[in-house]
């Protein structure tokens, strides 16, 4: 038997895409080819790797076994070459004029302040494009191109195309109002009495994890879009829910929250990833920000704040809510929670909790 031959970059991307797209003329319409030159591209790179790689014989083609081990081996060499030219591309073109940055909602506020301050020490010319998103939007806008790194939870099914580094975890904590009824049960919640309760739970505004549920224990649950508004509700004894310890920490210390204990654990860490494309090099700048929140995980952004960047963020979680004066209080009815302030706890401990 003949050794196989050298396949060009060309054959192993319109094999990838006859798989991905489903068959010849899903693929042919996807390269803008004709569905012959597809057939025969296949054709050719089975007589160069000696090998039958799809099997015909039904309406829709199928990957032989020799098929299916070697398709990992085209994606790879695919990814590899589309980052060694993104990457020189990234060498040629310098410095990036901005970086594009999404990230989840669970992370600490405090530690992406403090790692975005030294940025604009280090790049005081590069614009930053920040956005935060919830489980598998981060992954989408990293995927779409929209965002080039994300700090992400881990999302079942991500993409091979996407590149993830372990950067820390956030301690998550299922919390409750003082006068919602499970804040009245001592000891150790039964599993049977939470699920009768309503679960307030995050909703995720991509379709990546459509269909499935992360976390949800109760019959009944709220959907909601942003951490405050689950916040809020939670304060209010709307419902109960796993938030960031750090998010409600001054909530649970002033008795405006009560912390559950609950047979699946009455705590738990959930890990956080920065994610990137890996056929796209990112520039000097986005390389940088990305250290910064690697060394998160050797516990290198864990530096206490200094007491003016402390003092900074108090008064901007301040101001984001209206506080009323005396005369203002004596003219308003008693609401159930007057002794609540309506702050939030400031730099919320942002933690990758699927919902």
């Amino acid at each position: 038997m003949r050794d196989p031959g050298l396949p060009s970059l060309d054959q192993l991307r319109v094999f990838i895409a006859v798989i991905d797209h489903g068959g010849f003329a899903h693929a042919a319409r996807a390269l803008h080819r004709t569905q012959s030159v597809i057939s025969y591209t296949i054709a050719n790179l089975e007589e160069q790797l000696n090998v039958a790689l799809l099997d015909r014989s039904k309406r829709k083609p199928t990957l032989t076994e020799a098929g299916k081990a070697l398709l990992a081996d085209a994606r790879a060499v695919s990814l590899k070459v589309d980052g060694m030219r993104a990457r020189a591309k990234a060498l040629s073109a310098g410095l990036e004029a901005e970086v594009s940055l999404v990230v989840d909602v669970m992370f600490s506020t405090c530690k992406l302040v403090r790692i975005l301050h030294a940025f604009q020490k280090e790049f005081p010319t590069v614009s930053m494009r920040l956005r935060t998103e919830a489980l598998g939007a981060v992954t989408q806008l990293v995927m779409d191109g929209t965002c080039r790194i994300g700090i992400s939870g881990w999302v079942p099914g991500t993409p091979d195309v996407i590149e993830r580094q372990a950067c820390g975890f956030v301690t998550m904590v299922p919390v409750v109002a003082p006068d919602h009824p499970l804040a009245q049960i001592e000891g150790i919640v039964p599993s049977a009495v939470l699920r009768e309760h309503t679960q307030l739970v995050l909703t995720d505004r991509s379709t990546l994890t459509q269909g499935q549920d992360f976390g949800v224990l109760a019959l009944r649950d709220w959907r909601l879009g942003d951490l405050s508004s689950k916040h809020a509700l939670l304060r209010n004894g709307i419902g109960w829910g796993n938030m960031p310890v750090e998010f409600v920490q001054w909530d649970l210390d002033a008795g405006r929250l009560v912390q559950l204990q609950i047979a699946e654990g009455s705590s738990f860490s959930f890990p956080l990833y920065v994610i990137r494309r890996g056929d796209e090099e990112p520039g000097p700048a986005t390389r940088w920000l990305m250290q910064q929140f690697l060394d998160l995980e050797q516990g290198a952004g864990d530096a206490p704040l200094k007491e003016r960047e402390t003092c900074e963020l108090q008064a901007h979680a301040a101001q984001a809510y209206h506080q009323p004066t005396e005369r203002d209080r004596r003219a308003m009815p008693t609401p159930p929670h007057a002794d609540a302030p309506a702050g939030l706890a400031v730099a919320p401990a942002i933690s990758l909790r699927p919902r």
